[in-house]
């Protein structure tokens, strides 16, 4: 199965793709100057994963999106939740990562699992992350950055056995039927279906950047090579934008802007009409990024306002940059925050005069909207 790029009806492309191009650079400038940059950041990978489940035909709330990824859940996480944060995590890595490395074949073979269905005694260290939580750390980060370490070590030891050229072949998978729904399909043949990804990728380094990605996003949809994992497509795409170098200041929202896209465009038969809707996503994606940095800037400079005549001491700053880079924040979520009790945390709150988005006594979120 391979996806042909034929000629590309470049005078129809090009209003699109030069708008595309133009609002991701203005995107771009105005996140690396802003005061509020790392807290759009931050909130745009939550916003987006929220988005892209929701191209899927997935709902998850954005507020409990938060909470899980704060381990502090009010209800038990259902399925579709637990897959969105495996994209919110997924995203960070990215983020964190150089911005040509999740493009790359290591990249992409460790994003998609790759690295530990090909390698199975690299797995060992991964127990290193487990033995840290049983042993009584209190820090709610160790196992996490334990869980970085051990994956960077696998990743090394890949590289450096593909360069020797003993890189084990893949294990023969068996299909998983569950009743009458095949889940994993053994002739699907991720290994093609990625090399010729990988193959397109290659024909279109020499485009500009917003039409290559918006080829890339429709070649990923067209060769569908992930089974399990079709919504990394998206996120690549963004990784792409980063590598090449059109939107360097942070991993950009696509899903975000490709949500205001009807279905009828991003599904259409023709492909010039994708493109073109990818096109307009990007430029969606960009419009949605500059009116919530605006939003930010604003909710920020009125917070500050609160900081007049507080002591140094004060936890207000530090609730200030917690409700800019969440989507809601809630009362426990503050007050782990600040170090101050639950009590402490609402009149934090109260002073800085932030909305209350759930309105329930049992249950309350505030938020900048």
């Amino acid at each position: 199965m391979t996806y042909e790029i034929e000629k590309l009806p470049l005078e129809t492309l090009l209003p699109a793709m030069a708008r595309a191009e133009d609002q991701l650079a203005r995107l771009d400038e105005i996140v690396r100057r802003s005061p509020v940059g790392e807290g759009f950041v931050e909130r745009g990978h939550f916003f987006d994963v929220a988005a892209n489940m929701w191209v899927a035909g997935e709902l998850v709330h954005i507020e409990d999106l938060v909470l899980h990824d704060a381990r502090m859940d009010v209800r038990a996480p259902t399925h579709e939740l637990t897959i969105a944060h495996a994209q919110l995590r997924t995203r960070r890595r990215i983020a964190m990562a150089e911005p040509d490395w999740a493009t790359s074949e290591a990249g992409v073979a460790a994003l998609s699992g790759g690295v530990t269905e090909r390698a199975g005694p690299m797995n060992a260290p991964t127990n290193k992350a487990f033995k840290d939580d049983e042993a009584g750390d209190d820090d709610p980060l160790s196992r996490d950055f334990a869980d970085i370490d051990a994956i960077l070590e696998r990743s090394q030891r890949l590289l450096d056995r593909m360069a020797d050229g003993a890189l084990p072949s893949r294990p023969e998978r068996k299909p998983l039927v569950v009743g009458d729904l095949m889940i994993r399909d053994p002739e699907w043949d991720e290994d093609n279906r990625l090399f010729e990804w990988r193959q397109a990728m290659k024909r279109i380094e020499d485009l500009p950047a917003a039409l290559a990605a918006a080829i890339l996003y429709d070649a990923w949809e067209s060769l569908e090579p992930m089974q399990n994992q079709h919504w990394l497509g998206g996120h690549l795409v963004s990784a792409y934008l980063r590598a090449r170098g059109k939107v360097v200041s942070h991993l950009p929202a696509f899903h975000v802007g490709l949500k205001a896209i009807p279905r009828e465009r991003r599904r259409a038969r023709q492909r010039e009409e994708r493109l073109l809707a990818l096109l307009d996503a990007m430029s969606a994606t960009a419009e949605a990024g500059m009116k919530e940095i605006s939003r930010l800037s604003q909710a920020r400079d009125q917070m500050e306002r609160q900081l007049r005549g507080r002591r140094s001491s004060s936890s207000l700053p530090a609730t200030i940059e917690l409700v800019l880079s969440r989507p809601i924040v809630s009362a426990p979520m503050i007050a782990k925050n600040a170090k101050v009790t639950q009590r402490g945390a609402l009149n934090l709150i109260a002073d800085l005069g932030v909305r209350e988005i759930t309105g329930r006594g049992r249950y309350r979120a505030w938020g900048i909207v």
